[in-house]
């Protein structure tokens, strides 16, 4: 039946049946904390689980790194994980995948030749590079993109760490392509859901704000005499901690200069101090692996710092637990996975006052945000934290509440909602949406 002019007919919710889910430049089944494997990873495998749980088919397409990969990997019952051939398998920086993007295309498109018509209902892209492949299958599949970010251009170079490299033009266009293009876009929060207003021109209708979640089961609390036991730290150490990518972005080199700062103040804190550094090189931090065990060494601290390499996450959740203080100093997050299962484990958290930290950690109640990056008022808020008992008890105990809102399940039924928003839009908005692809 024809509408009245000016009236958007919507067509009756549905749940999608299967989706196909981009990763293009980091595969789900990378281990976190090292080379592009991030949090995105960790999003992208435990939606894509608790999605198939809820009946939705999840396809994850991926870039071959290894001749040694089979085409297709079973990721959990209904996720399957496809390593698409493009370029060469090894030494490919992400930077360097555009020039593969064509390929890639190919790839995703190939595989879906393979089966009947209509197979996929829907494409969630993830990461910029993924969206531009995820436009193009959308309109050859006539589907929905629904895209999520995780980071964005012009809010890194805008909060750029002292001798980073900015983005470069070619992702600053590529990214307003997508925001274009797609039906949807996700957001971690709300400050990101303004940025993509506000800097990238999209339409505030199209954006949904849906929190990242965090594994309850695993990250929960527990003994830290236990933990540290376990992990080989003394009982009474007074233990600092980073989890992440070592790269300029994420400013691990302000919690070591922190540390240094707090020594300098009291140095009977060195007998007893230890600042563990989880995580691998990554980004524009892999041109020099070894920039932040110089700087230990020149602050005087190398004695101080174990740097730990990337692991599971039963592993990671007792470095939470052992820890007095995790410390996230980052320059720009879109959210702050780390923060949410530090405190999700108890552990007070000390995090930069930007983007997403702002949602994953309650300023005074879970944890304390800090303005800028001055190592010594990050020294400052952690000495609040370690000398203070009452202090640490109480950011313990909001920690827990603050961290129980984000369990994955809450983040599914968030991605379910937006997914069948895309699916009820009207032709004419679909019609529009491969106009501005």
């Amino acid at each position: 039946m024809a509408m009245t002019s000016g009236v958007r007919a919507l067509r009756p919710p549905r749940r999608p049946r299967r989706i196909a889910v981009l990763s293009i430049h980091t595969s789900p089944v990378d281990v976190p904390g090292t080379g592009d494997a991030g949090g995105m990873n960790v999003y992208v495998v435990e939606t894509a689980r608790r999605l198939a749980e809820s009946g939705v088919e999840v396809e994850v397409f991926t870039r071959a790194t290894s001749s040694d990969l089979p085409p297709t990997v079973p990721l959990a019952p209904g996720v399957t994980v496809r390593n698409v051939t493009a370029g060469p398998f090894e030494g490919l920086r992400k930077e360097d995948l555009p020039g593969q993007l064509c390929a890639v295309t190919a790839g995703v498109l190939r595989a879906e030749a393979t089966r009947p018509e209509g197979w996929f209902d829907l494409v969630h892209s993830h990461y910029w590079l993924s969206g531009q492949v995820g436009w193009l299958a959308a309109e050859r599949w006539n589907v929905p993109l629904v895209h999520s970010m995780h980071t964005l251009a012009k809010v890194k170079n805008r909060d750029l760490a002292a001798g980073d490299s900015p983005e470069p033009a070619m992702r600053l266009i590529g990214e307003e392509q997508v925001v274009a293009a797609a039906d949807r876009l996700v957001a971690n929060t709300a400050d990101e859901a303004a940025e993509l207003v506000d800097l990238y021109d999209a339409d505030p209708d199209r954006v949904d704000v849906v929190h990242p979640g965090v594994d309850l089961d695993v990250f929960a609390p527990g003994s830290r005499p236990a933990a540290r036991a376990r992990l080989g730290i003394d009982p009474d150490a007074v233990m600092l901690l980073f989890v992440g990518r070592i790269q300029p972005l994420k400013a691990p080199d302000v919690l070591l200069r922190a540390a240094a700062e707090l020594v300098a103040r009291d140095p009977s804190l060195r007998s007893r101090l230890v600042v563990v550094v989880c995580g691998g090189p990554s980004g524009s931090g892999l041109d020099q692996p070894e920039t932040l065990a110089d700087l230990a060494a020149h602050l005087g601290i190398a004695d101080l710092v174990r740097f730990e390499p990337p692991a599971d996450r039963p592993t990671l959740a007792d470095w939470y637990r052992a820890a007095d203080v995790t410390v996230v100093p980052s320059h720009s997050e879109s959210f702050g996975l780390v923060a949410v299962e530090a405190q999700a484990c108890g552990c007070p958290v000390v995090a930069a006052d930007v983007g997403g930290l702002r949602t994953a950690v309650a300023d005074q109640v879970s944890g304390l945000l800090v303005r800028g990056h001055d190592p010594r008022t990050f020294a400052d808020a952690i000495e609040r934290v370690i000398r203070d008992p009452q202090l640490a008890t109480r950011l313990s105990a909001g920690a827990l509440r603050h961290a129980s809102a984000f369990g994955w399940s809450t983040t599914t039924a968030g991605l379910l909602a937006s997914y069948e928003s895309a699916l009820a839009a009207p032709e004419s908005d679909r019609l529009a949406a491969a106009g501005r692809r």
